[in-house]
């Protein structure tokens, strides 16, 4: 068998695509490229009813830059966390994947319990997304920012479920790589919505 075919079979044994790229990571591209799309919808619309509506957010009340400076720290560290377990994975160190990812959602986690505080303090002060334009946006875009963190977190979950046995983890370490992709994209869309909410 000559060299070209042997690599045409091991890039189908890896599931790869005419391209090269595998069909887990592709797919994830795509997937993320919607996800885009629908993110950038959402943050135009904000935009466009941010300049209609100069008093932002209004009397009702104001949002707390220090929890959400705070938010941002700690999706930060957990796009860190992530890499080192993407590190720890390269140098076939099963341990410290499994501690890098176990903190990635301990971080993830923290990130939703602090805007959960945030949420109720708005709704004891009776500010619900009908209170006006500026809390609609608000809750929309971060209530969805945080069904994504949901989802990252179930998906690193998932993948450190891999972990419990080498062998598994030998054939599906590349799944690490794909929750990788998408944990930066969750973190990406808040490193947008934190300026834009708090501090415009």
């Amino acid at each position: 068998m000559s060299s070209s075919a042997r690599a045409a079979v091991a890039g189908h044994a890896h599931g790869a695509t005419s391209t090269g790229i595998p069909n887990g990571k592709l797919g994830m591209w795509v997937f993320l490229a919607s996800e885009v799309m629908f993110f950038t919808g959402l943050i135009g619309a904000y935009v466009v009813l941010r300049m209609g509506h100069p008093q932002w957010p209004g009397s009702e009340g104001h949002l707390s830059v220090p929890m959400g400076t705070l938010n941002t720290l700690i999706l930060i560290c957990s796009s860190t966390t992530i890499v080192l377990a993407l590190a720890a994975s390269a140098q076939h160190a099963l341990g410290a994947v499994r501690r890098w990812l176990l903190a990635t959602v301990v971080l993830g986690s923290l990130f939703l319990v602090i805007k959960g505080f945030e949420y109720a303090a708005k709704f004891s002060h009776h500010i619900v997304p009908s209170t006006n334009v500026f809390w609609s946006c608000y809750f929309t875009l971060t209530g969805f920012h945080a069904l994504h963190v949901i989802g990252g977190i179930v998906f690193n979950l998932w993948v450190l479920g891999w972990t419990a046995r080498e062998e598994r983890w030998r054939a599906q370490r590349h799944r690490l790589e794909y929750a990788g992709l998408y944990w930066h994209f969750v973190d990406i869309v808040w490193i947008f919505l934190f300026p834009l909410l708090y501090l415009f």
